[in-house]
């Protein structure tokens, strides 16, 4: 159906002080940012994931939303991207896609989406000669994006390659102050020797740039994959406790009684039961 503002010219007709003029449609606006969204190459499991639906039930999340939400209103007035580390399904991936979309719908920026592992399976596909697309035409609009969300960092294989091009992509991001959103389940601890912390897996020349164009916030929640899908906040916070003490970690605030202590001993399987908390 033609807009009967610009009648789909996507210009509508202005007067003001008796000159007549144009000025863009909100329909062109609208989808123009069908477009941008479209481009962003966001997961359709992730198409809905906003700051109004991310689960803020305990400090750490909200801290990390708070910090989130302020990037993405000053962007693109921003210094330093976001690092969002933690265990899975904490919802990281939640609230960098917030902040995409949000970046997106206010500014009309252009974003881009990849899983670190899916865009290093692109860039090799390059090298076969029946692909027609080549390398610089991946990364060019990886590395020239206004925000950049690096899915899963730390999960692909290690070589060198994977380390010369991932350095490639986020030294030229960090030499040209685009902002950049990571997520990782690594923790970000000084061993190069341990396999599960993140400097193992990326190296010292990549953390050393990422502690510079980044802040650095730590999820610490329940796997909600693990919960029940008529979860309430009261059903995570539960299970965030639950999970923290099948670990043997202590639950911010929680202080350590006997039984608790027993419990954290226990050889008992601990299973969620599903249902509210407390039931």
């Amino acid at each position: 159906m033609t807009c009967p503002l610009c009648d789909g010219t996507g210009w509508k007709a202005l007067e003001q002080d008796g000159v007549r003029r144009v000025s863009r449609c909100e329909c062109w606006r609208e989808q123009a940012t069908v477009r941008l969204y479209a481009d962003a190459r966001i997961p359709r499991r992730y198409q809905h994931c906003d700051f109004g639906n991310f689960r803020d039930y305990n400090e750490s999340l909200r801290r990390a939303k708070v910090r989130a939400m302020k990037l993405a209103e000053a962007f693109p007035v921003v210094e330093r991207g976001l690092f969002l580390e933690g265990p899975p399904g904490v919802g990281k991936t939640h609230l960098a896609v917030a902040v995409l979309r949000h970046v997106v719908a206010s500014s009309r920026a252009r974003a881009l989406f990849y899983d670190t592992r899916d865009l290093l399976r692109v860039i090799r596909s390059t090298y076969d000669p029946v692909v027609r697309t080549t390398e610089i035409e991946v990364l060019r609009p990886v590395m020239q994006a206004d925000l950049l969300v690096l899915d899963d960092l730390g999960a692909e294989k290690t070589s060198e390659w994977v380390e010369e091009t991932l350095n490639l992509i986020v030294n030229t991001r960090y030499n040209e102050r685009r902002a950049t959103l990571f997520t990782s389940n690594y923790e970000d601890r000084p061993d190069d020797t341990d396999p599960n912390a993140l400097l193992c897996r990326i190296g010292l020349r990549m953390r050393s740039r990422l502690h510079e164009m980044c802040e650095f916030l730590d999820l610490d929640a329940a796997d909600f994959r693990e919960a029940p899908a008529n979860a309430g906040d009261d059903d995570l916070s539960a299970l965030w406790k639950l999970q923290r003490q099948r670990a043997g970690r202590r639950v911010p605030g929680l202080k350590p009684t006997p039984a608790r202590a027993q419990l954290r001993d226990s050889k008992a399987d601990l299973k969620w039961p599903g249902g509210r908390a407390g039931t």
